[in-house]
C-alpha cells in the first residue's frame, strides 16, 4: 500500500517579484534592507481571492526577527524608505489597545489592487517617484517627545518634614 497523497498538505507560501517593479528608478534607490523587507510584508498578502492589501500589518519587532536584523532603528529606516518610495502607504495607524494589545500599522502594497476595487492593478505610486521628490512619511507619533516624565526630580519628605532629593539627573540642553 502506498501512501495516502491526499491527505498530505503542503503549505508553502511564495510570492512573485514582477521584473518591471524591480528595474523602476525607485527600486534601485531602496536600500537593500528595504527591499528585503518588501518581499516580507509582500508575503503577508493572501492573494487575490483573499485580498488582505489596505489590511497587511508586520510591526517592527515581527519584521527584524524574520529577516534576522537586531536593530529596530535599521527596519523602521526601512519601512520609512518603502514609504517615500511609494511601494507602501500607511491605511491605519499602530494603536497599543485599552487591553494593552498593540496592532502595528495598516499597509497598502502599491503593486497591488485594494479589495473591491475596479481595476486589477493597485496605484503603483512607486512610477511616479523622482530623484529627491519622496511621497510623504507616516511615521509613529511621539506621545511624549520631550522624554520627560511627570516630575524632573524625585524628592522624600524625612520624618521631621525636611526634603531629601532620592536622585537627580542632569538637564539635557534641550530641556529648560
Amino acid at each position: 500500500m502506498g501512501r495516502d497523497k491526499r491527505n498530505e498538505q503542503r503549505h508553502e507560501h511564495f510570492t512573485t517579484m514582477v521584473r518591471n517593479t524591480m528595474e523602476a528608478p525607485a527600486w534601485r534607490a531602496l536600500s537593500p534592507t528595504s527591499q528585503s523587507l518588501y518581499v516580507w510584508v509582500r508575503l503577508e498578502w493572501r492573494g487575490p481571492k483573499a485580498n488582505n492589501n489596505g489590511k497587511i500589518r508586520l510591526s517592527v519587532r515581527q519584521a527584524a526577527e524574520r529577516m534576522g536584523v537586531k536593530s529596530l532603528n535599521t527596519i523602521s529606516r526601512a519601512f520609512h524608505d518603502l514609504q517615500a518610495k511609494g511601494f507602501l502607504v500607511v491605511r491605519e495607524h499602530a494603536v497599543l489597545g485599552t487591553q494593552g494589545e498593540a496592532k502595528s500599522p495598516a499597509f497598502e502594497l502599491t503593486e497591488l489592487p485594494l479589495p473591491n476595487a475596479e481595476s486589477n492593478q493597485g496605484q503603483r505610486l512607486y512610477r511616479n517617484w523622482r530623484e529627491g521628490h519622496d511621497f510623504p512619511v507616516i511615521r509613529a507619533v511621539a506621545h511624549n517627545p520631550t522624554g520627560r516624565g511627570p516630575k524632573l526630580e524625585s524628592c522624600r519628605k524625612n520624618e521631621d518634614g525636611a526634603v531629601s532629593k532620592i536622585a537627580t539627573f542632569p538637564r539635557r540642553p534641550s530641556q529648560k
